[in-house]
């Protein structure tokens, strides 16, 4: 048996490529939309994608299932559990390329059998894949593709529903389903492998483990979340829904159009470079969005084009893109060219596809001092000072959970991945105060709220330096 894990370090998300070598089959599970690195592994490893399935309509990236459909000619495995409301629009019944999956359900990929094993919590649909090697004489599986429902040290969090999706109530009731699943996991073999969908960094759960992959015996042993559920189902639901982060504001849009289908990609988009004269009417535009994708943060801070917002070509781009710009608005890059398709990937992943142009760092020279601009920087101790002054407001954009740990004196939270659709929430006209915990984040947040007209200063900084007189309180709730 070919097992090949593909790691997005950016979405840190797990797809599984899985091939009988005897037969030349393969199938890939939980696929993102760029499709053509899961066929080059297949054609370098002398297999062909037969088939392709996913563990459950996600939230965090658009699924590559039905891509793979129409573009490869693959036939998807999708789950028909939770109900209608959790049913895939695009994959209704009738279609030769489409097999819907109830619980106990088993395929074959050459002489490697899959079998279906519904998991509801994080989502209704949820379904995990046992996978059994019969080409190598076993029969019994060898591993569990758990997708979003356990995680290296964690599970996979059952308030999405609620908090990105919008389905009013759902919370508790996924929570106490989630415990009836892990019930179910924990009548699984010691030596079971388990293959999540998530490694350290997803928001899909709170304390995600940076290990690859783990066995049903540890996870028995060591999930802190596993481990709640030994105290019973109102502990376990208490503690699982305490302290989840807001979720990035493109959540619900990826639910939404996992579930009706994601567009066909196709080619990658090959954004035409521009000159100076180009970039600069894009200045201070509302119908289009320049993301500057420079990794000194500095840099931004000391000149910018007015409009765009700070966006660097790291781990957090996908979720910077996904808060702050809102789909099918056109998207300008300032990103140097040998970096151009490493930013496509991520903005079609999620779901960002009119990618229009880009321009090089150095263009930004060339411009009129009317088309650039510049965001005044300070640290903790200048910020204290200023606060005191009239119309100023501190604005805190961690996780609630941080700010409630404890958090400057009359500052205002809203997290920088949900900003965009709290913006109103700010009172106009005031000089905002702009800090996270370290200056990453409010950094990106700063540029967003300059280009909603905001009054800005950007505190680079880390908290700990902040005046002890200021940073006294600790919220109770």
């Amino acid at each position: 048996m070919f097992f090949r894990q593909v790691f997005e370090p950016k979405l840190a998300q797990y797809a599984y490529l899985i091939g009988c070598q005897r037969t030349g089959e393969a199938i890939v599970i939980d696929p993102q939309r760029d499709i053509d690195r899961y066929l080059k592994i297949a054609a370098e490893e002398g297999l062909r994608l037969v088939a392709a399935t996913e563990t459950h309509i996600h939230a965090d990236f658009l699924s590559g299932v039905r891509e793979l459909a129409k573009s490869a000619r693959v036939r998807a495995y999708l789950s028909d559990e939770g109900g209608p409301d959790w049913s895939y629009a695009w994959a209704a019944d009738g279609r030769d390329d489409v097999r819907l999956l109830k619980d106990g359900d088993t395929f074959s990929i050459g002489n490697i059998d899959l079998k279906a094993v519904h998991t509801p919590g994080h989502t209704p649909e949820h379904m995990s894949f046992m996978v059994t090697d019969r080409g190598a004489g076993a029969d019994e599986p060898m591993g569990l593709a758990s997708g979003d429902f356990v995680f290296v040290a964690d599970l996979g969090r059952p308030d999405l529903l609620e908090s990105a999706a919008g389905t009013v109530g759902a919370m508790e009731p996924s929570a106490r389903t989630l415990y009836q699943s892990v019930q179910k996991f924990l009548e699984l073999p010691d030596y079971l492998q388990v293959w999540p969908g998530h490694g350290a960094g997803s928001a899909c759960g709170k304390a995600l483990g940076a290990v690859p992959d783990s066995t049903v015996g540890y996870e028995r042993r060591f999930n802190v979340s596993i481990a709640a559920a030994k105290d019973g189902e109102d502990a376990f639901v208490e503690a699982i829904l305490e302290g989840q982060p807001e979720p990035p504001l493109y959540f619900a849009r990826m639910k939404r159009d996992n579930k009706t289908g994601p567009a066909i990609l196709g080619p990658l988009p090959e954004p035409k470079k521009i000159d100076a004269e180009a970039l600069e009417r894009l200045a201070g535009s509302s119908d289009s969005v320049v993301l500057d994708t420079r990794t000194n943060r500095r840099d931004f801070m000391a000149s910018h084009l007015r409009g765009s917002i700070y966006a660097p070509l790291d781990k957090t781009l996908p979720t910077i893109a996904g808060s702050y710009v809102e789909a099918g608005t056109q998207i300008y890059l300032i990103v140097q060219a040998d970096q151009v398709e490493d930013a496509v990937r991520d903005l079609v992943r999620i779901g960002l596809d009119q990618i229009a142009g880009y321009a090089e760092p150095k263009t930004l020279v060339g411009l009129s001092a009317d088309a650039l601009t510049s965001t005044e920087v300070v640290d903790f101790e200048r910020a204290a000072a200023l606060a005191e002054q009239p119309g100023a407001l501190i604005l805190d954009v961690r996780r609630r959970t941080e700010f409630d740990a404890g958090h400057l004196r009359g500052a205002q939270n809203i997290a920088h991945t949900r900003l965009l659709a709290r913006a109103e929430e700010i009172e106009p006209g005031k000089r905002l105060l702009v800090h996270c915990l370290s200056g990453a984040r409010a950094s990106s947040a700063s540029s967003l709220l300059e280009r909603l007209g905001h009054e800005v200063v950007y505190i680079d900084d880390h908290i700990s330096k902040a005046s002890t007189e200021r940073a006294a309180e600790v919220a109770t709730a």
